[in-house]
């Protein structure tokens, strides 16, 4: 499966910063989850990880810390992170989900 990370159009990787931005053990777990998609596909998806559908096509991954990624699914061989957050409150917040609605609208532009 490829796993491919949500950049803006100027080329700036917003995962590679997000996880950059993390300790060093919660950078591990994130880069382990897409070694992890990538080797596995969505069996390791399916059985192992924590995940939740947000609406339509948008789903999350949490793992330790309250780290989550936001994912949808283009077919059985592409897989899109095009969001990654850290989640603060008991719900995702409703600004997070708006910010990952544009980015994928203009992504289904280009």
């Amino acid at each position: 499966m490829s796993v491919y990370r949500y950049a803006t159009l100027g080329g700036k990787d917003l995962i590679a910063d997000y996880l950059k931005s993390l300790p060093k053990d919660e950078q591990a777990e994130g880069q382990l989850i897409m070694t992890q998609l990538e080797q596995k596909g969505l069996d390791y998806l399916r059985e192992i990880l924590d995940t939740r559908q947000i609406e339509k096509k948008l789903w999350e991954i949490k793992f330790p810390r309250k780290n989550r990624f936001f994912y949808i699914i283009a077919d059985v061989d592409n897989f899109y992170i095009v969001h990654a957050c850290r989640k603060q409150k008991g719900k995702t917040e409703k600004f997070e989900i708006d910010k990952l609605n544009n980015a994928l609208r203009k992504s289904e532009k280009n």
